[in-house]
């Protein structure tokens, strides 16, 4: 409509109105829309579109914080962690209190290993009055690792009380009663978490290892499954059973994952010799 306005008010004029007139249609990018526009491209997945838009945004001056934390969200969103830990942590120095860059920080740290500044910025992002779900689900995957199975009940507990039915945090807590050799404890939120999210093989294998567990036996062989998959849930299911002390069911995963795959299956091979000493 503006473009129509100017260009009806040229009529009345010659050289001068037909220059205004050019000008006028040259189109002007707003800023910000674009940028909503980027963060929405992230959003949909269309990452490579995003970045394009970003490189185009950057060449336009766009603001340098928001241009930031946009390149930081794709990273997050690609799963090239170590990147978005790098950007989040350059963003927090001037945004410290930011709810949503201390949770990303705190994933990308956790999935990049980084576990003792995962914990730091796990500390922080649950202090914010804005934290989500995510951010205490993070809190207890940590405290598992760190075996403070205490902090971890209570990081869970308040992730299900901001979203009682996310099949992540029932898997989490599922496999937390795992580590700590609480079989039953175990089966009922897996089988929650499976109901929820049926697709899921890493809540369907983790499950089968709780009810293996229970039977006092190890993880039975799929129709179907590989080689592979087969001997991976066998060595999980030893790791669990040596953290638990309970060396006879350990040794007998391991050797059993190694007979499981046709190739020498080096990681459970060295986890048996461990538990065999």
């Amino acid at each position: 409509m503006i473009g129509l306005l100017l260009l009806a008010a040229a009529a009345g004029h010659s050289a001068t109105a037909s220059a205004a007139t050019a000008a006028a249609a040259i189109p002007v990018v707003d800023v910000q829309v674009e940028l909503r526009e980027i963060a929405h491209a992230i959003e949909a997945g269309r990452y490579d579109q995003a970045e394009a838009m970003l490189g185009d945004a950057v060449k336009r001056n766009a603001p340098g914080r928001d241009v930031g934390r946009l390149v930081a969200a794709l990273a997050f969103a690609k799963g090239d962690y170590a990147d978005a830990l790098t950007h989040y942590t350059l963003l927090l120095s001037s945004n410290p209190h930011d709810a949503l860059m201390l949770e990303r920080a705190t994933v990308a740290a956790f999935n990049t290993s980084a576990i003792t500044q995962a914990a730091d910025l796990a500390a922080r992002a649950t202090a914010e009055p804005g934290a989500s779900w995510r951010a205490w689900n993070a809190a207890g995957a940590i405290a598992d690792l760190n075996r403070d199975f205490t902090s971890a009940d209570v990081d869970y507990a308040k992730a299900l009380e901001l979203s009682p039915d996310r099949p992540e945090v029932l898997n989490n807590v599922g496999w937390s009663h795992l580590l700590r050799g609480d079989w039953q404890g175990a089966v009922e939120p897996l089988q929650r978490a499976a109901s929820l999210l049926p697709g899921s093989t890493r809540i369907s294998d983790n499950l089968d290892l709780a009810m293996a567990a229970n039977d006092a036996a190890l993880p039975a062989r799929k129709p179907g499954e590989s080689d592979e998959s087969w001997s991976a849930r066998l060595n999980d299911a030893g790791m669990l059973a040596a953290l638990n002390a309970d060396t006879k069911r350990a040794a007998a995963a391991f050797a059993q994952a190694i007979e499981a795959r046709p190739t020498w299956y080096q990681r459970a091979a060295n986890n048996l010799q461990q538990v065999n000493r």
